[in-house]
């Protein structure tokens, strides 16, 4: 099943606005259940560790590359970076019922500062495991950011908070709330203004990111340190690291 293709005024909107609400069914069913019994298995397995961080899982379980690399997420990603796509990362980032972090606001291409030679063309496509509401602290963007360049930040305190930094001077009222329901994704430029609120609610806020890059842009692998990228689709043109080249 694939509902993935985007219209020409879809993706002129993203390139605009720099996100995209795509409120269709990302996987069939059963590809949706597989992958939310990865998930929890990830999960159970996961110690001491917050909830919201099990990042890179599709380093521990090669499950997951059935899912990242599948024509229903790529079809939808090449539109917006082009036919050439590496996959740089995945997260699955879940918010625990009352006690789950904040999302400060940020920027995801300041946090790969370094990493990557070029962030004009990475995306990232977010997918709702569990129904994200903003009840239950979904994402939320400022749009059109993404053109903007580098923010300045500010320490927050880490305990309360996925991340330790936060933009200064955000103007919240101009904040769009990413609700989705479960199997619906979102896709948003790594360089876009974006966070969360805190999950005060009783219900769990789960969602799986899948991050990709165009291979017009070179991962650096003194600043990747056992980091793994995939060649998705397409040809690698600026001789990144690819393990399955």
């Amino acid at each position: 099943m694939s509902t993935a293709a985007l219209s020409q005024e879809e993706v002129a909107y993203y390139k605009e606005n720099g996100y995209l609400l795509h409120h269709k069914q990302l996987f069939s069913p059963e590809k949706m259940q597989t992958l939310t019994d990865i998930f929890e298995e990830q999960l159970a397995l996961k110690g001491n560790k917050l909830s919201d961080e099990l990042d890179t899982p599709h380093f521990r379980d090669e499950r997951l590359l059935d899912f990242l690399l599948s024509d229903e997420v790529l079809d939808l990603v090449e539109p917006i970076i082009g036919p050439n796509i590496g996959l740089w990362s995945s997260h699955f980032i879940c918010k625990d019922p009352h006690v789950g972090r904040s999302t400060p606001w940020h920027e995801d291409s300041a946090y790969w500062k370094g990493r990557l030679s070029s962030f004009d063309k990475i995306v990232t496509v977010w997918l709702a495991i569990d129904r994200s509401w903003k009840e239950n602290g979904c994402m939320r963007v400022i749009p059109g950011t993404h053109n903007n360049g580098f923010s300045d930040y500010e320490n927050v305190d880490a305990r309360m908070n996925l991340f330790a930094t936060q933009i200064k001077n955000v103007d919240e009222s101009r904040a769009v709330y990413f609700e989705l329901e479960r199997g619906e994704c979102s896709l948003h430029d790594s360089r876009i203004i974006h966070g969360a609120t805190a999950n005060t609610s009783p219900y769990r806020r789960c969602g799986y990111t899948m991050r990709y890059f165009s291979t017009e842009a070179r991962v650096i692998p003194e600043k990747n340190p056992g980091f793994k990228v995939w060649l998705a689709r397409g040809k690698d043109f600026a001789g990144s690291p690819f393990v399955n080249v």
